[in-house]
């Protein structure tokens, strides 16, 4: 080890003299300082002491001028717009008032469109059919007859459309889970050539109408020998929607939000990606996955076009099939009334599955919104 070098005595000399210097002239510039804020305040108090001493501040608080002056009546103008400060807080609170007035009756106006048609249904399931074909309708019917949400039983195989509906639902609901949480993993996280390029070619499906794909879609499941049995109906009506690309990109971005240090931390650690995604990823997505669950579920409940190309006998038919076929007396006349009725008992499951999960649907297509 090298010594280190000392300093001659002489620059050691001249470094303490500056150091004092700059001390000494620091501490006089505070002092000139102090002096002058004292200096200041003296003047201020022998002012004051003249000014209180030789009776002008009692002059001026007697003076009929200061007397007559009042800030009750004065007002702040704008030179600008040449209005006054509470004609302009007048005028923006009218405005505001008027903004909510057009805001919530554009609401209402809209609430009434949507709501309509439920309400249509629901007064044309309580009518008999005489006075549903009547030329003139009313709001209201004439005769209430709740015997149609008995009588519909009877017209109407409840029990095995709705087993068919509930097994073609969960399984199709269950497959594309699987589907949509590996292919958003993969697309998130794992890395390999062509990822985007892969994502944007899928995500260009999109574009292409569903209705498009029934002819391709009935030609193959055809060709697989699906249409003369019932496991074979019941696999073209859930297989070929096992994969949704709207649902990859949705979870795929719900992924993207997630840090990167989390699977580094889990490489780490010595965790496979199989573990990382099931224990780490997945929880963190419940909200999302939730959503996709319940979307899917209900998309499965509503589809009519599909399985009603497929499914050539009423036993394999699903209930929205069911509906639309099951109210036709030997005549061909429409039973509309116990129509209504059905669609009602129908559509109660999904309301309620809508009310008690609204929160998971909306929890998660917003966070799949939010980057960061």
């Amino acid at each position: 080890m090298e010594k280190k070098k000392k300093k001659a005595p002489e620059l050691e000399t001249a470094e303490a003299n500056a150091e004092s210097a700059g001390k000494k002239g620091l501490k006089e510039r505070w002092n000139a300082f102090r002096l002058k804020c004292r200096e200041s305040f003296l003047r201020v108090k022998k002012f004051l002491h003249q000014f209180t001493a030789d009776g002008r501040y009692q002059k001026m608080l007697s003076s009929p001028a200061y007397e007559a002056t009042s800030v009750k009546g004065m007002k702040l103008v704008l030179q600008e717009s040449g209005q006054s400060v509470q004609t302009i807080e007048k005028a923006q609170k009218v405005g505001r008032i008027i903004s909510l007035i057009v805001t919530y009756a554009f609401i209402g106006f809209m609430a009434l469109i949507v709501l309509f048609p439920f309400y249509w249904m629901i007064i044309t399931s309580l009518k008999s059919t005489t006075e549903i074909r009547q030329t003139e309708q009313t709001f209201f019917p004439a005769t209430v007859l709740w015997s149609n949400f008995v009588n519909v039983f009877k017209w109407f195989d409840f029990v095995t459309y709705l087993r068919n509906t509930i097994i073609v639902g969960v399984i199709s609901t269950l497959g594309t889970l699987v589907t949509t949480i590996l292919a958003a993993f993969a697309f998130a996280r794992l890395e390999f050539k062509g990822r985007d390029f892969f994502f944007l070619v899928i995500l260009a499906t999109m574009m292409i109408p569903g209705e498009m794909m029934v002819i391709t879609n009935y030609i193959t499941v055809s060709y697989l020998g699906w249409l003369g049995n019932a496991i074979g109906v019941f696999s073209a009506m859930i297989v070929p929607f096992w994969v949704s690309v709207f649902y990859i990109y949705l979870l795929r971005q719900n992924f993207k939000q997630i840090p990167n240090e989390l699977y580094l931390a889990a490489k780490v650690d010595g965790k496979s990606d199989w573990s990382f995604l099931w224990q780490v990823m997945v929880p963190l997505a419940a909200p999302t996955i939730i959503s996709i669950f319940i979307l899917k579920l209900m998309g499965a409940w509503n589809s009519y076009v599909w399985p009603n190309l497929v499914a050539s006998r009423e036993e394999w038919r699903l209930i929205t099939n069911g509906l639309r076929n099951s109210f036709t007396t030997t005549s061909g006349d429409p039973q509309y009334g116990l129509q209504m009725a059905a669609t009602i008992l129908v559509t109660v499951p999904l309301l309620l599955l809508f009310i008690f999960f609204r929160k998971y649907i909306m929890r998660g297509v917003g966070r799949a919104g939010i980057k960061g």
